[in-house]
């Protein structure tokens, strides 16, 4: 499985989020406390948003992230108020750059840890319903880039949450259909640059870790001498496989079966329900 982090808010370098905090996502790429595995060194990736363009920009690496000097030197250099972090542990497809997270298809950024069970006999049928316009930008051989394809054919552009709702019931569905008990296991983050919705779910409801961050002036009311939380906007939020710390009061887990909507203005917690009969993409 992989770890992951969703950052949004006030624009800092990559690096106050990624390298500094205690058990940073640099951290959890040695010692996961809480993933299925404890190292997460089958490879890293970090996107993220800028001001100059609509679409995001990428590093990936099939090396461990621990001791990369490409992310630290981009960790130390570029500010961003919308980033992606994930390091990953391969579930059995191949350590190569291409099934290195996050994935990019236009404004759209996506990233994933857990797995479809028996992928290799689900493959087929799954690809078959990805768009035939999108099948071609498919670059790797992962589950997590082709649910990202299965949601886009499925309509993320329009409604994030429908989206991910048909390609789970869809995964689900032709799962089922192959004798797969629980078929599908998933926390997934997508963002399209100004918003970013995570979801918590899996087939058999003992989903993978999954936390997201308490309000800023909460978080500052309980801890005044934290100098980084005088730095950022209230809207500031981050979505994590596990706590990047041990500051009280500062990480909730996010509910089984369930979504969040991070965005200005305030965010959004519902429950997430996969699509029983989702109509295949034409």
């Amino acid at each position: 499985m992989c770890r992951w982090i969703a950052y949004s808010g006030t624009p800092v370098l990559l690096g106050q989020v990624l390298l500094q905090p205690e058990h940073s996502l640099i951290d959890q790429s040695l010692h996961s406390r809480m993933g299925v595995e404890t190292t997460n060194g089958d490879g890293f990736g970090v996107g993220w948003y800028t001001q100059d363009t609509a679409t995001p920009a990428l590093l990936r690496d099939i090396g461990p992230a621990w001791n990369n000097r490409n992310l630290q030197e981009v960790a130390h250099h570029v500010r961003s108020g919308l980033f992606f972090g994930h390091i990953r542990a391969t579930t059995g497809t191949a350590v190569q750059q291409s099934n290195c997270h996050p994935f990019r298809s236009g404004r759209w950024m996506w990233m994933h840890n857990g797995m479809i069970s028996d992928f290799p006999r689900l493959r087929r049928d799954l690809a078959l319903a990805v768009e035939p316009a999108l099948y071609p930008d498919i670059e790797g051989s992962t589950d997590s880039e082709l649910m990202f394809y299965l949601a886009l054919s499925f309509g993320l552009s329009d409604d994030p949450p429908r989206a991910v709702a048909r390609m789970a019931g869809f995964v689900e569905a032709t799962g089922h259909a192959h004798g797969v008990t629980y078929p599908l296991q998933m926390t997934v983050a997508v963002s399209d640059g100004e918003r970013v919705w995570a979801f918590r779910y899996s087939s058999e409801g003992r989903s993978r870790s999954l936390y997201f961050s308490t309000k800023v002036d909460a978080l500052r009311a309980l801890h005044p001498d934290v100098s980084f939380l005088r730095d950022i906007s209230d809207a500031t939020r981050l979505v994590v496989s596990e706590p990047l710390g041990d500051l009280t009061g500062a990480w909730n887990e996010v509910p089984e079966s369930s979504y969040g909507i991070v965005q200005p203005g305030g965010g959004v917690l519902g429950a997430f329900r996969p699509d029983p009969d989702p109509v295949r993409p034409a």
